[in-house]
């Protein structure tokens, strides 16, 4: 494969390890990136995995000049769209930040594509736009209402895509919807580095595994589930970066708007994550019960068979190998990028 991709986001957790598989496939990646909630570190990481140096331009993609400048300067073939803020509660408290960011950024980003004919796209969704489904594992074809901001910015990033595709039949655009990436790349040089207290469960059992935190709050354990805890689709991040890649072979092959699943369709909760993580650490790791939290759901797991048919894609790592992955990232970089 050959072609030039810019990943918007692509020094973040997913971007980043999405980069070391399009320059594996053949792809020339430029990286565009504000680095809010990322580091340089990581592309840095990613050059000496791939051998090779990566493109690399600071810019917000809310700014149409930053934009521009990229697309004069280099002849982009298609996008892969992670840029964005991704915290649910702080979502909650600043609402508007992440209408602006997220909404305004994509009108912005598709506005400077469509200037120089560049109308690919793929779009980094969440399973959050499902809400609380009635029923698992989920498909494509459920009925979508997000509970939060953050959920809600992906939704209408969602519509604002078909929108445009219907206005414009040129355009080639697939919505990825992701459950829940967790992992690192397999040498541990690269992972997941949150900026401040972790959003998610991974990141805050490896936080507790290295010693950073006192215990894990398991939030609720009296769910109608087998062990009473929330159940989540864990997806390992180089399964998830397949996923994209895969994608961007497809996006050549067709005009239309593709909405696809990327998850491992099965449901972990959080104890069987914690029970493996001490597996794969070695190390105790203490908890404790919490009420629960505001807007979770009991069980949420994805049918990834369209993924499958569409793509050819899915999922091929085990609870254990994300765990063992994270591990090792977490252990070599107790305090993320900046160790």
């Amino acid at each position: 494969m050959s072609g030039k991709i810019l990943v918007t986001g692509g020094a973040g957790y997913i971007g980043s390890h999405t980069c070391i598989l399009l320059i594996e496939a053949g792809y020339e990646v430029i990286v565009f990136d504000n680095f809010s909630n990322s580091s340089i570190e990581s592309i840095k990481r990613v050059e000496k995995i791939v051998g090779s140096s990566i493109v690399v331009i600071e810019g917000d993609i809310r700014n149409r000049d930053d934009l521009r400048g990229v697309f004069e300067n280099h002849k982009i073939d298609a996008v892969i769209h992670f840029a964005g803020l991704k915290a649910v509660g702080e979502s909650v408290e600043q609402p508007l930040r992440y209408y602006d960011n997220n909404i305004s950024g994509t009108v912005a980003l598709c506005e400077v594509m469509s200037e120089y004919s560049c109308k690919s796209i793929v779009f980094s969704s969440s399973a959050t736009v499902y809400g609380d489904p009635h029923t698992t594992p989920i498909k494509e074809d459920f009925s979508v209402s997000a509970t939060n901001p953050y959920g809600r910015s992906k939704l209408f990033i969602e519509e604002i895509l078909r929108d445009l595709y219907v206005s414009d039949n040129s355009w080639k655009v697939v919505l990825l919807r992701y459950f829940n990436p967790v992992g690192a790349y397999k040498s541990g040089d690269i992972g997941e580095d949150p900026k401040d207290i972790p959003n998610n469960l991974m990141p805050f059992i490896a936080q507790t595994a290295v010693g950073k935190r006192e215990f894990l709050n398991v939030f609720g354990d009296d769910y109608n589930t087998h062990d009473g805890t929330g159940v989540r689709d864990y997806i390992h991040v180089m399964d998830l970066a397949d996923g994209h890649v895969k994608a961007i072979n497809k996006i050549k092959s067709f005009n239309d708007v593709m909405t696809i699943n990327l998850g491992a369709g099965k449901g972990y909760s959080v104890l069987d994550v914690l029970k493996a993580y001490e597996m794969a650490s070695g190390k105790e790791i203490p908890y404790k019960i919490a009420p629960r939290r505001d807007g979770d759901i009991a069980s949420c797991y994805a049918d990834p068979s369209y993924a499958r048919e569409i793509l050819g894609w899915e999922a091929k790592r085990d609870i254990n190998q994300m765990c063992i992955d994270s591990w090792r990232w977490q252990s070599k970089n107790p305090d993320g990028y900046k160790s």
